[in-house]
Formats: C-alpha cells, structure tokens, sequence
C-alpha cells in the first residue's frame, strides 16, 4: 500500500476537495418519497389527521361563502330599498293601531316610489274544513291584501294567480307557503276552498317563500273590499311597505313613521327587511369562527400526528441512517431528508383535505341551491398552514437524526 502511495504516476487529491455529494430539490424529493412509500398506511393515517382538519376549515369557510353568495343573490333582486311601517304600543302598554289614512299619507312623501299594505283581520281563523276543532288554528292569520302588494314586496307565485280588481271583492285568497302547507294544500284551483271567518273561500293562488316579507309566509291572503265586506274588516292597515330610490332610502326613513301616524309617531315601527337578513347572516358568521376555531384544533392534531410518525420512523431507520452517514452522508443531507419527509406528508394530507372541502362546499351549496363559492385564500392559506405544521413537526426529529453518529447508528442494529 505504502509502495502505491510513493508512486509518482498516482496524485493524491487533498483533503478540502475531498467534499460529500450535493442533493439537488430533485433529489431531496425522490429520497422523501421512498420514505414514505415504505410505510404506506401509516403516512395514510398521518396524513389522513391533517386532511381532516383542512377539509373541516375549507368547508366552513366555502359553505358560509356560499350563504353569503346566496343572500347577496336575493337582496340583489328583492332590493334593499323596501321600507316597512307597523304600529307600536302606546304608552299604558296596549297594542297601537295605524290609521286608516296611513298608507296614502305615506305614499305622499316625495322621493316613494310604491306603497302596498296588509291589514290582519281580528278573529278570522283559517281552516282547512268546517269539521277542524275551533281551538286548532295552525297559526294561520288571515289578512287584508291590497292588489300591488306581490309587485311591493316581491313575492312569487308557486301556483294559480294573484288578487287583482275582479278577484279583490270576491271571496278568494291567496295562501303564503307555510299556510298552505299547514293546511294541505299542494296547488291553486276553483274546487279547492278553505274557510276563513266562517265563511268559505276559493283558493286561487299559492306564494313562493317571501324573504322580505316573512308575515306572508303563514298568511291567508284576501280582497281589501273582500274582507270589509264578508269578514267585518275594520280597514286599519298593520304592515305598510314602500319602496324608494336607493340613494334616498335613510331620507324616506327618517320621515317614515311621523307621516304614517302624525299624531303618535312614538306609536310607530319602521324596519328595513333587508337589514334583519343581513344580521342573520351575521349571526352564521359569527358561528363560522367557532367552527374555524375547531377545524383549526383537528387541524393541531392532525400535525402532532405526524411528528409522532416521523419520531418513530428515525428510531424504526436507525441503520439506514447510520449506513447512509458512513458513506459520506452530511448531518444537513440527513436533516433535509427527513424534513422533505414530513413536508411531503402534510403536502399530502393538505391537498387532499382542501380537495374533500370544496367537495363537501359543492355538494351542500348545490343540495342548498346556492351558488357554490370556495375563496382561493381558504384552500392557498390551507395548504399553507399544512406546510408551516409539517415543517414543525418534522423539525426535532429530523435534528434529531442528524445528531446520530454512524457508530452509534450502526451499533444499535
């Protein structure tokens, strides 16, 4: 040996050239993956930890995105600019009534557009037949109805035709759609009545759900002339809607309630519908966090998970370790394998889990008839947060393998 190395034809490199192999990104990932391919159902259930909780976060955030979508949807053709009038309580306590004069002095005020109003009849009860006990009312209230209400508050029809100048002083109704579901009735027609205040009426027409106005949804809806006539309606209006220009909405606010009663204007609600759906939507939003807050837990333990899969996989691979140190192997190249490892594993688990979120958005905004909305932010900022967690779990047990001599490692084998 010594012979060979007195031999002038053989050169001797000197020791700082002597320098281990670089591992490019390539290479860095083709070592990770052989990790995890070895132990396959165990980086499935690791992963799996993570998936669930990212899924669990895009999912609330895309579902209440899509409710969002949704109402934005109806206030933009329903409007915002519908104004509501109803009477108070007076000041001993009793419940107020509007005057009789209230919706033309209303619609009065200059900037209104349109004005339309319900009047409830006190002591007409609805019934599907006169054989229904008196006492079972279902919680059906039957109400005056002007002829342009349905274009004031923008209501649908599901079935038959709404009231207008002929049907108004006849004995026919229109039935919201939890009235009509209470009472059983599936579709307008001349053979189908119901009986109001004693007295039979023809149920010509049947409302879509009216988000604006909800008191129509358990309404049975007849004639102003119809009801003062037939079911001793006294004429006081109890709800009046209007509509103004959006710009002048706050103006015709302002003056709403004193115009409606100049006499007792303390004696008088005003409400903006749309402002009651938009805070409902708040409230959802509100429980969004919470759920957020718990995604985000499954989501901490889905990445205690994977540290403890890559602890056990440094002891399980202490001789692949020690083997791969004494062939020239730097503690950086040891370090950055098991860290691609974990990086890798969450990668997994992320994608998958943001995939199943918006799977989960879809399928709940389309059975909702939503439009299905998923924020790129949630799913970039998901598989973000994978990435931060796998970075963190995998840290101490990649420097922890690094920190093993090849002796050591290959003692222990």
């Amino acid at each position: 040996m010594s012979d060979v190395l007195q031999r002038p034809d053989v050169q001797r490199r000197p020791a700082d050239e002597l320098r281990p192999a670089r591992m490019w990104p390539g290479d860095v990932v083709k070592v990770g993956v052989v990790g995890l391919r070895t132990r396959p159902m165990r980086a499935f259930l690791s992963a799996l930890g993570i998936a669930i909780g990212i899924a669990a976060m895009v999912a609330v955030v895309g579902i209440s995105s899509s409710s969002r979508a949704e109402l934005d949807r109806t206030l933009a053709s329903l409007g915002t600019n519908l104004l509501t009038v109803t009477p108070g309580s007076t000041f001993t306590g009793d419940a107020a009534k509007l005057p009789t004069e209230a919706e033309a002095m209303v619609g009065r005020i200059g900037p209104v557009d349109s004005v339309s109003a319900i009047g409830r009849i006190e002591g007409a009860k609805v019934y599907r037949s006169d054989k229904i006990p008196k006492a079972e009312t279902g919680g059906i209230a039957a109400y005056a109805a002007r002829t342009d209400l349905r274009a004031a508050v923008g209501a649908k029809l599901r079935s038959g035709t709404w009231l207008n100048s002929a049907t108004g002083s006849y004995p026919a109704t229109v039935l919201g759609s939890a009235a009509a579901e209470q009472l059983g009735i599936g579709r307008a027609g001349p053979e189908v009545r119901v009986l109001i205040g004693g007295e039979w009426f023809t149920v010509i027409g049947i409302l879509e759900p009216a988000p604006l106005a909800p008191e129509l949804d358990t309404a049975a809806l007849t004639g102003w002339e119809s009801a003062e006539t037939a079911l001793g309606f006294d004429g006081h209006p109890t709800t009046v809607y209007t509509r103004s220009p959006e710009a002048q909405v706050e103006q015709v606010l302002s003056v709403l309630g004193a115009t409606a009663n100049p006499e007792a204007p303390n004696e008088v609600n005003v409400s903006r519908p749309s402002d009651a759906l938009a805070a409902k939507q708040a409230a959802g939003e509100a429980f969004t966090g919470l759920l957020l807050g718990l995604g985000a837990v499954a989501l901490l333990v889905g990445g205690v998970g994977v540290a403890n899969t890559m602890v056990i996989s440094v002891l399980e691979r202490r001789a692949e370790i020690g083997l791969r140190r004494s062939l020239g192997a730097t503690r950086g190249q040891i370090r950055t394998q098991f860290l691609a490892e974990s990086l890798l594993l969450s990668a997994l688990g992320g994608a998958g889990g943001a995939l199943l979120g918006m799977g989960v958005t879809f399928g709940y905004a389309i059975f909702q008839g939503w439009p299905p909305v998923v924020p790129a932010w949630a799913v970039l900022g998901g598989i973000a947060a994978t990435l931060g967690i796998g970075a963190l779990a995998g840290l101490y047990p990649a420097i922890r393998a690094s920190r093993l001599s090849p002796t050591e490692a290959l003692a222990t084998t």
